[in-house]
């Protein structure tokens, strides 16, 4: 009788040490195993991710096909609107968020960000020969288009508040609508990052012009990654991958190709500004 519970309360503890591993199982491995690294993001920010003709492009398409090739992983895209990007993550229907987001304190202690891929200060976007705006501050009571769960939605907001007319600010599901809108004169400017609208304005300077200064803080973009142990390894490979990309000219590279300029950002941002 004493055997037989012995042996009952050891194939007990095996059953839940098997149930303990599996529930913990290694993201890296796991990925490894399958061949593929899911990744989510919106395609409608443009330079890093979207649709140029029907075809999938960007910096961040660039960057994961490096990533690729030092993991050994295929990269497996997976497109949505940018407010249903952290849930998916959360629900693990991909493995990390190419986005990129804005590095911030409250998404920190949430998410785990990569090294950083450029930088992600705010600044305004306007139309070609608009003498009303000359400065962040003639922001002022006109409408602005910004996007929705972003932040530089929060910066403009907090902007507005210092103003003596507040800012009508407009918020929009993909910044490729606000730059239509922008255009069509609907709105009166664009607040997104610098990069991101020097490169609008790049590509159409017939169109639109950038209002510099900026008028956000000192910021910079990364990839996101959940903080679970699980996840540990396989964030910690891409930041290996983007640190030798950032040490052997790669990232600088890819960074002129797409910005026409390139960016001093630190290896990891601990405390952010935001």
């Amino acid at each position: 009788m004493q055997k037989r519970s012995l042996l009952k309360a050891a194939v007990t503890a095996a059953l839940l040490f098997g149930t303990s591993l599996s529930a913990h199982a290694d993201a890296l491995e796991t990925i490894k195993a399958a061949g593929t690294l899911k990744v989510g993001t919106e395609t409608a920010f443009a330079p890093f991710d979207f649709i140029d003709a029907g075809t999938h492009a960007g910096l961040n398409v660039d960057l994961f096909d490096e990533i690729g090739k030092e993991l050994g992983l295929k990269i497996e895209w997976i497109a949505l609107p940018w407010e249903g990007v952290f849930p998916g993550l959360e629900a693990g229907k991909f493995d990390i968020v190419a986005g990129p987001a804005t590095i911030t304190k409250a998404r920190q202690e949430r998410y785990r960000f990569t090294t950083p891929i450029a930088e992600a200060t705010v600044a305004i976007l306007k139309k070609a020969g608009d003498t009303t705006i000359t400065k962040p501050e003639d922001l002022a009571g006109k409408a602005v288009g910004v996007g929705k769960a972003t932040s530089q939605l929060a910066q403009l907001t907090a902007f507005s508040e210092k103003l003596p007319t507040k800012v009508d600010i407009r918020e929009y599901p993909a910044f490729t609508e606000s730059y239509a809108d922008l255009a069509a004169g609907r709105i009166a400017a664009v607040a997104n990052s610098l990069p991101n609208i020097a490169f609008v304005a790049s590509q159409r300077k017939d169109t639109f012009e950038v209002v510099l200064p900026p008028f956000g803080v000192k910021a910079y973009f990364g990839f996101i990654g959940t903080k679970d142990a699980d996840h540990a390894t396989l964030i910690d490979a891409v930041d290996a991958a983007l640190l030798k990309m950032k040490g052997d000219g790669r990232m600088a590279k890819l960074q002129d190709k797409w910005f026409g300029a390139t960016f001093e950002t630190p290896d990891y941002v601990k405390e952010p500004a935001l």
